[in-house]
């Protein structure tokens, strides 16, 4: 008989436990409808904020990379790779050419030139001024790096065919020219030469 009510007495206490464990989990898990609501608009904030922080550094250190004197040196470079490709390339020197060049462009001013010379056509450029040249994009993609630069500059350029006669433009004309190229070089590269890698326009 006593044991039985041993029993009845475990049975009791274990239902009044997971009473008070139920009222427990009711009382301290209520939520008021104003939790969810705090907490998720002040993480949102708070991210949205960290977002556009990390937007505005990765824009200066990427858009904005070239600035002050280092975007004066390079533009300096840029003119000067300017002036020295396109007068290489109507002197047909390759070998000065190639230094200057990425090896697909390299390729592609060997072939040019090539082509030229088969067909007797000698070209002669003089470099007048450069009026103008701007840094129109500066961009990492990968672990390359590409600046496009756009030139204007005045030049006189004339084709002679292999009689030397005059198949193209004007000795005493100064023309104006515009185009925009590319420039290249690995951003864990030392060196601080970069390379021509398209002409995207002319």
């Amino acid at each position: 008989m006593s044991s039985n009510y041993g029993y009845i007495d475990i049975i009791l206490l274990a239902m009044i436990a997971g009473f008070i464990i139920l009222r427990l989990r009711s009382i301290l898990g209520r939520k008021t409808g104003h939790e969810d609501k705090f907490y998720s608009g002040f993480s949102e904030k708070k991210f949205e904020e960290f977002r556009k922080q990390q937007e505005v550094k990765f824009k200066k250190k990427n858009s904005n990379a070239l600035e002050g004197q280092e975007k004066e040196q390079f533009i300096q470079g840029a003119e000067i790779a300017y002036e020295t490709i396109i007068t290489a390339f109507a002197k047909g020197d390759k070998k000065g050419l190639k230094n200057l060049l990425t090896p697909e462009m390299s390729s592609n001013f060997d072939l040019a030139i090539t082509e030229r010379n088969n067909k007797g056509i000698k070209s002669e450029l003089t470099f007048v001024s450069m009026k103008e040249s701007n840094l129109e994009k500066y961009e990492k993609i990968q672990n390359n790096i590409f600046a496009t630069v756009k030139f204007v500059s005045d030049i006189i350029s004339v084709k002679k065919d292999k009689n030397n006669n005059i198949v193209e433009g004007n000795p005493d004309r100064i023309k104006t020219v515009t185009d925009q190229w590319k420039f290249s070089k690995k951003e864990s590269s030392n060196s601080p030469n970069w390379y021509l890698a398209e002409i995207l326009s002319k």
